[in-house]
């Protein structure tokens, strides 16, 4: 298992491979130029959140420390000791996780309105008062419209910077009214290198990883410290022994769906099933094999079992056995 740690964006101060978006922001900010909310686009894991965090400290006035990259300033400054402890008074941030530091399935609205206070009032001890949202595809109907009514009223001194990994399912009102600045994967690559450099990972291991997060560096490590890789391994078995189903490896899969960490570990294996097959009908389409309408839809099945599974509180080990039977009529196919 990868004994990795995946910090919180807050407690990094380091960002590779973002330069363009960190020289945009700069350019802004040094030119007086600065627009009051922006809309941080690109796939989970490329470093939306840590850029926030830098741009947020530089906002509350810590220097610039070039060593640490564009946005980047001393860990020991006393701004960057109080974003870090959660405890300076001119930034907010909204996220999933509640105050007990479990996470919640939405940003309920009460923590969206809290924005409105916030902005209301002059900045206590920096240039700018600064909230984050992580991520903005988090916020529910109400929540949503809450932020909007702060975007249409722009506050003095006040910048508002949201994370988003799908854009486009944001309201257009709340598109409109921010500057979006684009994020992009690192790269298999560099992302190999990124893991290796922070887990105990081989480098085959590290690549898997990286390949599973399309080169998206904080993905890639969540998905080490989460145990991705047997689940990676667990599918492919599966799909290897089909049209035959070895019912006591199942069980014993299904085992792990148990406890804490059951949910994470369904929604892992079922994603590298989905993403197993997809890869297998591509294959099979491109050399001419068989029908490919079976595998399709147990693809859509991969796809659709979780999603039910979490809001019917359905059992996971069934769900597990319910994809298990369709996969082998495709095999069978």
């Amino acid at each position: 298992m990868a004994d990795a740690e995946v910090p919180h964006p807050r407690e990094v101060y380091d960002l590779q491979g973002q330069e363009p978006a960190e020289a945009a922001f700069e350019a802004a900010r040094a030119r007086g130029r600065l627009h009051h909310a922006w809309l941080l686009t690109g796939p989970e894991g490329v470093g939306k959140a840590t850029f926030a965090y830098r741009a947020a400290r530089r906002l509350l006035g810590a220097p610039a420390d070039l060593d640490y990259g564009v946005l980047g300033v001393d860990p020991g400054h006393p701004v960057a000791r109080q974003v870090a402890a959660r405890s300076h008074p001119d930034l907010l941030v909204l996220e999933r996780e509640g105050p007990d530091g479990k996470p919640r399935k939405v940003i309920p609205v009460d923590d969206a309105r809290k924005l409105a206070e916030f902005f209301s009032k002059s900045p206590a001890s920096a240039p700018h008062r600064v909230a984050i949202v992580d991520a903005a595809d988090d916020l529910n109907v109400n929540a949503a419209n809450a932020i909007l009514k702060t975007l249409e009223e722009p506050p003095p001194r006040g910048v508002l910077l949201m994370t988003s990994h799908s854009p486009g399912r944001l309201l257009p009102t709340i598109r409109s009214r921010c500057r979006r600045l684009a994020f992009q994967p690192l790269g298999i690559g560099p992302t190999t290198d990124f893991v290796s450099a922070r887990t105990d990972l081989g480098h085959e291991e590290a690549q898997r990883l990286a390949e599973m997060a399309d080169g998206a560096p904080g993905l890639a490590l969540s998905l080490a410290a989460s145990n991705a890789l047997a689940m990676d391994d667990a599918a492919r078995d599966l799909l290897a022994d089909l049209p035959r189903v070895d019912e006591s490896r199942a069980l014993s899969i299904a085992e792990k769906f148990r406890g804490g960490e059951g949910p994470a570990q369904f929604a892992l294996l079922f994603d590298r099933l989905a993403d197993r097959v997809h890869r297998l009908s591509v294959d099979r389409a491109s050399q001419g094999f068989g029908r490919l309408d079976p595998w399709a839809q147990a693809w859509e099945t991969l796809q659709r079992l979780p999603r039910e599974v979490e809001a019917l509180n359905l059992d996971r080990a069934d769900a597990l056995f319910t994809a298990l039977s369709e996969l082998r009529q495709a095999a069978r196919s």
